[in-house]
């Protein structure tokens, strides 16, 4: 897996990655206690407006920007968004009213909106090919993993010396990084895209996404890692705190828990894929994270919650939340021209944040209502669904090129030029008359 790293483009842009989610865990931290300055008691509601300028950004921006990505060089572009969210980290420390810590955060996630999709189209260009991209994207799922580790621990160590305001710093300083790395690395530049309106580059992403099966499936699949992501990430410190009354080093340990079962999934996942497709794999992890909330649900209802169970569950639910995210890039890569990538993964960073949208308040409100069990019955059951709706979408025999309709692309668009220009051909006839292979 690590062999990737021998790519010195590749590494850069690793190393940009690292930094910046470094920098965001550090944020994460100071923005937890700023809130507490600011609000006290109400610090957990300032928080939960906070998240949800967060999903709102990245649902409602991230297409939008995709499309002014179009218009500038992609190296650029990521530069420039670092920066920006540099300065408007420097600026938080400063604000003194909630509104001015709420714009500034819409104007940071607005640009990690753009940012995101944008170097996670890069990743497939710098390295064509697909083993070799399948590595990447494991090592991608790894630094997420590690980043939910290292940032709380660097932040505990850094406020024994300093007051939280240098968090802030700390990730400026992180954001800067990522931006030095990004501007030394020379990057491929992609045929540039058919010129067209601003709708038409807005909605592209979203049209090619909805007009491919796998996609679709994805989306499903979306929903499924949600669900069952929600009930850790939301209710994690409820079950350790509240209901089992431990300490919060528990709480960390219990992340840990979810976080080491995705790294073992990440550490697989590339051997596992030369044997098997990632229909079969992905439809087993989600599988699994089902399981997981259906059979932890009738445990506690049946005996009770204990911390060794929790621990249990969250390491198998870690296990197939990997692995589900992991592939999701070769599938996205897979289904669109290099040109297109930027608006796809725009796309898929859309429409899987606009899932946790959904998840992230429910999985709350369920346990705060009706508590554990009923929780953990609901989501598993919303998570089959999204499970159901892979099946219904994705074929079973899912090859390199997809059957699917291209209606709602526009007619100046790559995929209906035919086959000559691209690599899949369009099957013309009266009943299907822009039917085509998406590859």
């Amino acid at each position: 897996m690590f062999e990737v790293l021998g790519d010195q483009a590749y590494r850069n842009l690793f190393m940009a990655q690292i930094v910046a989610l470094l920098g965001t865990g550090l944020a994460t931290v100071a923005l937890g206690l700023l809130a507490y300055d600011m609000a006290g008691e109400n610090a957990a509601l300032v928080l939960g407006t906070i998240f949800t300028i967060k999903m709102v950004a990245y649902v409602g921006l991230a297409p939008i920007a995709s499309a002014v990505a179009d218009l500038m060089n992609r190296r650029a572009l990521l530069v420039v968004l670092d920066l920006i969210r540099a300065a408007v980290v420097l600026c938080l420390p400063f604000a003194t009213t909630l509104w001015q810590v709420y714009g500034l955060i819409f104007v940071l996630q607005a640009a990690s909106a753009a940012f995101t999709p944008t170097f996670q189209a890069t990743i497939p260009d710098v390295l064509p090919d697909e083993e070799r991209y399948t590595k990447a994207l494991s090592l991608s799922r790894l630094a997420f993993d590690l980043e939910n580790i290292l940032s709380p621990t660097l932040a505990a160590l850094i406020l024994t010396v300093a007051s939280y305001s240098s968090l802030f710093l700390g990730t400026a300083f992180g954001f800067l990084i990522s931006a030095f790395m990004v501007i030394s690395t020379r990057l491929p530049n992609p045929k540039p895209a058919a010129p067209r309106g601003f709708y038409e580059r807005t909605t592209l992403g979203v049209r090619i996404y909805l007009a491919t099966p796998r996609l679709r499936g994805l989306l499903g699949l979306n929903l499924a890692v949600s669900s069952a992501g929600a009930m850790v990430l939301v209710n994690s410190v409820i079950l350790v705190r509240s209901h089992l009354g431990l300490e919060e080093s528990a709480l960390a340990w219990t992340m840990f828990a979810f976080g080491s079962g995705s790294m073992v999934a990440a550490f697989a996942l590339p051997k596992a894929l030369k044997t098997w497709n990632e229909r079969p794999l992905m439809l087993t992890g989600a599988s699994l994270m089902v399981a997981t909330l259906l059979g932890f649900g009738v445990m506690v209802s049946m005996i009770g919650l204990s911390w060794m169970a929790l621990l249990a569950a969250w390491v198998l639910i870690g296990l197939g939340y990997s692995t589900v995210l992991t592939p999701s890039g070769r599938l996205l890569a897979r289904s669109a021209h290099a040109e297109d990538r930027p608006a796809i993964f725009a796309a898929q960073f859309a429409l899987s944040h606009a899932c946790w949208l959904f998840t992230y308040p429910l999985s709350g409100w369920l346990l705060t209502t009706f508590g554990t069990v009923p929780t953990l019955l609901t989501l598993a059951a919303l998570s089959a669904t999204g499970i159901a709706a892979a099946l219904q979408f994705w074929p079973a025999d899912d090859p390199v090129e997809v059957p699917h309709t291209h209606d709602n692309l526009p007619l100046d668009h790559p995929h209906l030029q035919g086959h000559r220009r691209h690599s899949h051909a369009l099957v013309i006839d009266d009943a299907h008359p822009r039917w085509g292979a998406h590859f």
